[in-house]
């Protein structure tokens, strides 16, 4: 198993090219909070170790070992985040921290105990999905409530978990996976949207509703 460090390298590497193809360095630094130079060695290290493709000034892209590992992290975290608010009855808002505790003492054997206790779930308590043993995801269509058409019903299937705070803003809201949600309007100007949830109207700022994932249906529905 890799060093904790790698581990926290190559799963934020992995979250960080869901935003972009290739990462830069500064974006890594800023979001695991330490200086450039020591990403920048690590990020070397990765390279020579066959985990990432590194080029100066062109950013840093996980190779498919480094995918692999990552996802294997990945699986981890969201095993636990899941286990640990469904068996434990931990909040939502505090499994974050929790689960990146526990997913580097975790081996495979243990988490593919954990899938099988839990009957291999799709989808940690923020509604982000876990991937299987062998890497792959479930198939889902989703948009960002950004996106979703004005005066329809849909259903919120995934919602951001690094802010605890807003987390727990969100579950007041009842902004929380298989909730019904209507967009009421969109702000043209300033991105912002209004939508109607928990039978209340609420506004979402445009990087909070891009953020939001949601699917036609009915609560419940698969």
């Amino acid at each position: 198993m890799e060093s904790i460090s790698v581990q926290d390298y190559l799963q934020m590497i992995y979250r960080l090219q869901e935003e972009q193809v290739r990462v830069s360095t500064s974006a890594l630094a800023g979001r695991l909070g330490v200086a450039p130079a020591s990403v920048t060695g690590m990020i070397r290290k990765l390279h020579r170790d066959g985990l990432v493709e590194y080029a100066r000034y062109r950013g840093v892209v996980l190779t498919a070992e480094g995918q692999n590992a990552a996802l294997r992290v990945l699986r981890r975290h969201r095993l636990w985040e899941l286990f640990l608010t469904e068996v434990l009855g931990l909040s939502w808002d505090e499994v974050h921290v929790e689960a990146h505790r526990l997913e580097h003492a975790t081996s495979e054997r243990v988490a593919e105990r954990l899938a099988a206790f839990m009957q291999q779930p799709e989808a940690d308590p923020h509604g982000q999905p876990i991937p299987a043993g062998d890497g792959q995801f479930p198939t889902r269509e989703t948009v960002a409530l950004l996106d979703a058409e004005v005066g329809r019903s849909v259903r919120v299937v995934e919602v951001p978990d690094g802010d605890a705070a807003l987390l727990r803003r969100l579950a007041d809201w009842r902004l929380v996976p298989g909730a019904s949600v209507t967009l009421l309007e969109r702000d043209e100007a300033s991105g912002a949207v209004r939508v109607q949830a928990g039978g209340k109207n609420r506004r979402l700022e445009e990087g909070l509703a891009a953020s939001v994932q949601v699917t036609s249906g009915d609560p419940g529905e698969e």
